[in-house]
């Protein structure tokens, strides 16, 4: 889980009520920043308005059996983890998105998750937090899990306010706030490209892997590939910085597809896979270089193709990098997010992460990546904010595991300003429409918080965060490989060793 100074909403300084669960479920995008798919959200409620503290998002689990000890963690996660960083909160609002399966209405997904719901319910208890709203988000309706009133709450569900109409998106129109999509449709910015644009791209980079890992195993030739990639990069960015903005995010893609060819591409993926040579490339982090950079090693990320999709690590990191220091935490948390999904023992990644999590200082990070290697310099100023906070036990990364069929990562975060309260009473017993206030916080969606599910359990669980809670940034199996060492496999039809993530 994921601390953000600037989260998803309005500032500090506003406030909004919400008075009814039709309000809360209205105001969950612009709470996140976003459109979740497929999740489950958290909220910590602190104080008698019901202020709203630390966020959580969790991908729903496909196995259901792997529902009880999810929820579990979950709990504990966000409940810690608001310890830590505000106190403990004195309840939770539960938010469950799905939209229903093929055949399935939304009242039948809505009872199909009532169990998940339950469980969550559960856990919270057993933690003495309880839960004073449970929604269920499908299909454009919402249910009630805790209110049995039928005239606010019919078994039918209550359809969405339309886009554009609820309290909290006029408050966000006033501050000029804008919620970016679904998640679903910012991970697709990262996919890699698709047939057959991807088979010309994966034989590209069979010739780059088998002229440069080589090179860079062999300690004379790494450093003049290392030279030849930083040059090959700045001419990258020369041609991103000099193209035309382009407003939709689809033709942007594939405006910046367009700028790279398959050769170069493949080089500058191979070369990546060494550390020396991403540690020099994570210096383009500020201002427009960092602009161009973040939508290079996006395009370079969407090139990972085929049998090469654990190299997107290294260009995945770097997207969450350049993201992050300027500023944009929500994109930053899904390149990281996916970067941790295609190679769970990424370092970069899972120290990036965790930084995040932690709310380290971003000039510090700055300042240290200048001077010395990334991951060393993430990891001493990620210790040296826990160590601030009496956290210290939690400086080194924590292996932890996605739940099997997640939608990803579990993200959280935590509030920016003094001023996001929410009434439990806004449905927390029963549908008394108790004042909830919200103060929406962050910028347009900048503060959706990535984290993982903790290693250890049969299938992955979720681990301790919640509002700015330890950042658990890893995520399942694998081995471990130095960093600085480009992996190689072998492919059948002696194509030779390859370089991976």
């Amino acid at each position: 889980m994921t601390r953000h100074n600037e989260a998803a909403g309005l500032s500090g300084a506003e406030q909004v009520t919400l008075r009814s669960p039709a309000e809360l479920a209205d105001a969950l995008p612009y709470v996140l920043g976003f459109q979740p798919d497929d999740s489950i959200v958290m909220i910590a409620l602190h104080g008698p308005r019901g202020r709203f503290g630390g966020r959580l998002r969790l991908g729903i689990p496909r196995i259901p059996e792997e529902w009880p000890e999810v929820c579990d963690q979950l709990a504990e996660c966000l409940i810690s983890g608001s310890e830590r960083r505000a106190g403990r909160p004195d309840g939770l609002i539960l938010f469950l998105c799905q939209e229903p399966a093929e055949g399935e209405s939304g009242q039948e997904a809505m009872e199909r998750l009532r169990p998940l719901a339950q469980c969550l319910r559960t856990a919270c208890g057993r933690l003495e937090v309880p839960v004073f709203e449970a929604l269920c988000i499908s299909d454009g309706r919402f249910w009630s899990y805790v209110c049995p009133d039928r005239r606010c709450c019919p078994p039918e569900g209550v359809p969405l306010a339309l886009p554009g109409t609820s309290v909290m998106a006029a408050a966000a129109t006033f501050a000029g706030v804008q919620v970016r999509g679904s998640l679903r449709e910012m991970e697709a910015r990262l996919a890699p490209l698709d047939a057959p644009r991807a088979e010309e791209q994966e034989r590209a980079l069979d010739a780059a892997g088998a002229e440069l890992v080589p090179r860079i195993l062999d300690g004379g030739g790494c450093a003049a590939v290392c030279a030849e990639t930083l040059g090959l990069l700045g001419r990258m960015l020369d041609r991103f910085r000099a193209a035309p903005p382009v407003a939709d995010t689809r033709s942007a893609d594939l405006r910046d597809d367009g700028l790279l060819d398959d050769q170069e591409a493949a080089t500058a993926i191979i070369a990546l896979q060494d550390r020396r040579t991403r540690d020099r490339a994570a210096g383009w982090m500020e201002g427009v270089e960092a602009d161009a950079a973040l939508r290079l090693w996006r395009a370079l990320a969407r090139r990972c193709v085929g049998s090469y999709g654990e190299h997107a690590a290294a260009p995945l990191t770097l997207a969450g990098w350049a993201a992050w220091s300027t500023g944009d935490e929500l994109t930053a948390r899904v390149a990281l997010g996916r970067a941790l999904r295609v190679d769970p023992d990424y370092l970069f990644a899972r120290l990036l992460h965790q930084a995040c999590n932690e709310g380290v200082s971003l000039e510090l990070l700055r300042q240290c990546v200048r001077r010395e290697g990334a991951d060393r310099a993430v990891h001493a100023a990620v210790h040296e904010e826990l160590e601030r906070l009496g956290g210290l036990e939690a400086a080194e990364p924590v292996e932890v595991r996605e739940a099997a069929g997640t939608a990803g990562p579990a993200d959280s975060a935590e509030p920016a300003g003094p001023a996001s309260d929410v009434e439990p009473a806004a449905h927390a017993r029963s549908c008394d429409p108790g004042a909830a206030e919200q103060p929406a916080e962050g910028k347009g969606g900048g503060g959706q918080e990535e984290r993982r599910p903790e290693r250890g359990r049969p299938s992955g669980t979720a681990s301790p965060g919640g509002e700015g809670g330890p950042a658990q940034a890893s995520a399942p199996g694998g081995r471990r490989r130095p960093e600085g060492r480009p992996r190689t496999r072998r492919r059948s039809g002696g194509r030779g060793a390859r370089s991976r993530g």
